[in-house]
């Protein structure tokens, strides 16, 4: 008869257990799988000219990041000061993956925010976002010279971010 009550008890213990770790757990570090690993491939036509194209090859020989936005996306409008900042500085070539967006709104986007972009990529369908395991926008990734994923931001950049984990990280990767 105790017996009968220990189970659910033991049960409740652990759901309790579990939730608790789960307040300590940070939803931007989820684990990527393409984490040292190469850089999915892909050609897209470029955002400001659809008639030229940019490819996951364009990135190669150096290190870049490569900034997954959109114009309708919020948190894409809160980091993107800090990669304009970034651009200005010449520290590393951004290259950014328009996802899921329309080509106006895009460009109006820039404009009007200005452009941290060396290229932006248009995947208008998000065929390629989905390749790099993009959960939303923004994300960042930073590739090194051989096209290898060596780290990845879910969510928008912060200052903090940037400084103590993404900087060191590309003048590693740079030296």
């Amino acid at each position: 008869m105790k017996a009968r009550y220990l189970i659910p008890l033991g049960i409740f213990i652990s759901l309790v257990v579990l939730l608790w770790a789960g307040l300590y757990l940070n939803p931007r570090e989820v684990p990527s799988p393409l984490i040292d690993k190469p850089a999915p491939e892909f050609t897209l036509p470029l955002l400001h000219d659809p008639a030229g194209q940019i490819a996951r090859k364009d990135l190669l020989g150096q290190v870049t990041l490569l900034n997954v936005w959109a114009s309708w996306c919020a948190a894409c409008r809160e980091e993107h000061p800090l990669l304009v900042e970034l651009a200005r500085s010449g520290q590393v070539p951004i290259y950014g993956l328009n996802y899921k967006d329309t080509r106006e709104d895009a460009l109006r986007w820039l404009n009007g925010l200005g452009n941290p972009y060396v290229a932006s990529a248009f995947d208008e369908q998000g065929g390629v976002g989905i390749d790099y395991g993009v959960y939303g926008v923004p994300e960042t990734y930073v590739i090194d010279r051989e096209g290898v994923i060596r780290y990845k931001v879910i969510g928008p950049l912060t200052e903090d971010c940037l400084k103590n984990t993404v900087l060191p990280l590309i003048r590693k990767l740079q030296g």
